[in-house]
């Protein structure tokens, strides 16, 4: 009973933000993920990946980061991926309800490409470039077979940093309300485990992120 009070309580307040406060969108001034670095110290990504068209409908990005980067003195070993997906807006056109832009949530759509999420936590982040440090992140172990994955991702958007879904709706509605914004964006590090070693993929993660981070401010505003 309580659940359903609170869901109806959640609608009621999303309906109210979106038809009485204010309707015009405002768009902060950005740079394009194109002129994204691929190089930097002691990695580099050595193509940009594209999404096929299929899947950015689904995704629902207006610009896209995607890249592997590997070690420079190494043409093998682990690479990790770095995935940031910028929504310039996540809702619908007349201002009600979100729309097929609005973040997907990666713990949803992970189990439709065959992984399985065999453990789930957070961890602080403490990176120049966030807008709030220390930040909590959320912290993932995937598995699909044989393979084992470990990801860092969360949602980086108008001066937040947020893991957790019921947060980033709050902030959205909030945000709308208060500052007429609801761009958005969704920041993620992905890393194979070599022979399940969790601790050496950690630190190369934590090492692009490291410095793919303090970049972020120029294609995510704050």
């Amino acid at each position: 009973m309580i659940r359903i009070l609170a869901a109806a309580m959640f609608l009621a307040l999303n309906a109210y933000v979106y038809h009485y406060f204010a309707r015009t969108e405002l768009h902060s001034p950005r740079e394009s993920f194109d002129s994204f670095p691929l190089e930097l110290e002691g990695w580099v990504c050595d193509e940009r990946q594209t999404i096929p068209p299929d899947i950015g409908d689904v995704l629902g990005a207006s610009d896209v980061f995607l890249c592997d980067f590997r070690r420079v003195e190494k043409k093998s070993g682990a690479l990790v991926n770095v995935y940031v997906g910028y929504h310039e807006t996540q809702i619908r056109k007349g201002g009600g309800g979100l729309s097929r832009s609005a973040i997907h949530l990666p713990k949803h759509c992970l189990p439709g490409a065959g992984w399985d999420v065999i453990k789930t936590g957070t961890v602080e982040l403490d990176l120049p470039g966030l807008p709030e440090r220390p930040a909590s992140v959320n912290r993932i172990v995937i598995a699909k077979g044989n393979q084992r994955q470990l990801s860092y991702y969360w949602y980086q958007s108008r001066g937040h940093v947020v893991a957790a879904d019921y947060a980033k709706m709050v902030h959205l509605f909030w945000d709308r309300a208060t500052l007429s914004r609801t761009d958005g964006s969704l920041v993620r590090f992905s890393v194979q485990m070599v022979r399940k070693d969790e601790e050496s993929a950690e630190a190369d993660l934590r090492e692009v992120a490291s410095q793919v981070v303090p970049l972020l401010p120029l294609y995510v505003p704050e």
